[in-house]
């Protein structure tokens, strides 16, 4: 019989918090044990609804009980979580998006003592698309036009989305290129004509919008266009769950949702 694999959540009480807790108790083999907010949140202390996990004001403390932590609180989080997996040996999904260069090292660093898991979308459909766009942009070469087209609820903070930069990335590596020596941000004003072979990024805000993301390939005789639509936000946690509980098992290191797939 296999054991249950132990989940805690840090950032529990925010919608995807909720939402991924709830993809934990229909999840076959995993247990909500733990969870955390920040110290002022009114509901530390208190029981987290439909459970009997009591709000923690300390990550540390979710970090010493469970197995696999999940994490999508705001970036700025992501450096203190990884260096309490890498800690206390457990493994970390994270679907912070929009945080730097110093978060991803200690998430690099992390990866020598624990299993982390980062990925901009745990979307499977998103996942699959990525997978696409890269053949796609292979093979049809540089001659394409190639422009990613995001839109996201009005309180979303960083743009481009971490998922439309995903695509962007699979775009690039169709190409054998990297994004940093073809992206260009959005347009304004005055900015001549589109150079050959970039990669462009338009970001729209708005309303409630969950998610929605379009690969555009133009050329100067058709158009293809690869969209994807997040209908509701348990396709997210759906799939952090199941990054967790891939997560047993494996040796340390840094993984993406392609490992957890096994898809290129």
């Amino acid at each position: 019989m296999v054991d249950i694999l132990k989940v805690g959540v840090v950032g529990c009480l925010g919608r995807m918090g909720r939402a991924i807790i709830a993809a934990i108790t229909l999840f076959d083999g995993t247990e909500f044990v733990a969870g955390s907010e920040a110290p002022t949140h009114p509901n530390v202390g208190e029981r987290m609804p439909g459970t009997q996990v009591i709000v923690s004001d300390s990550a540390k403390s979710v970090f010493e009980v469970a197995d696999v932590v999940i994490d999508f609180t705001p970036p700025g989080n992501t450096a203190v979580h990884a260096a309490l997996a890498a800690e206390t040996k457990t493994a970390l999904v994270v679907g912070t998006t929009g945080f730097d260069s110093s978060d991803s090292a200690a998430l690099d660093q992390a990866a020598i003592a624990t299993v982390i898991i980062q990925a901009g979308n745990f979307s499977l459909g998103v996942n699959v698309l990525m997978a696409i766009t890269k053949q796609v942009a292979e093979k049809l070469g540089h001659e394409w036009d190639i422009e990613i087209v995001e839109m996201h609820h009005r309180d979303k903070v960083d743009a481009p989305s971490g998922t439309a930069l995903m695509l962007a990335e699979a775009a690039a590596a169709g190409r054998e290129e990297t994004l940093d020596a073809l992206r260009v941000d959005a347009r304004e004003g005055y900015t001549g004509s589109r150079e050959k072979g970039s990669i462009g990024f338009a970001s729209l805000r708005g309303g409630a919008v969950i998610g929605e993301h379009d690969v555009i390939f133009a050329s100067n005789s058709e158009r293809i266009s690869l969209s994807h639509k997040a209908e509701n936000r348990t396709l997210f946690a759906d799939g952090a769950v199941r990054a967790a509980a891939w997560t047993r098992g494996q040796k340390p290191g840094r993984y993406t949702m392609k490992d957890v797939l096994g898809i290129d």
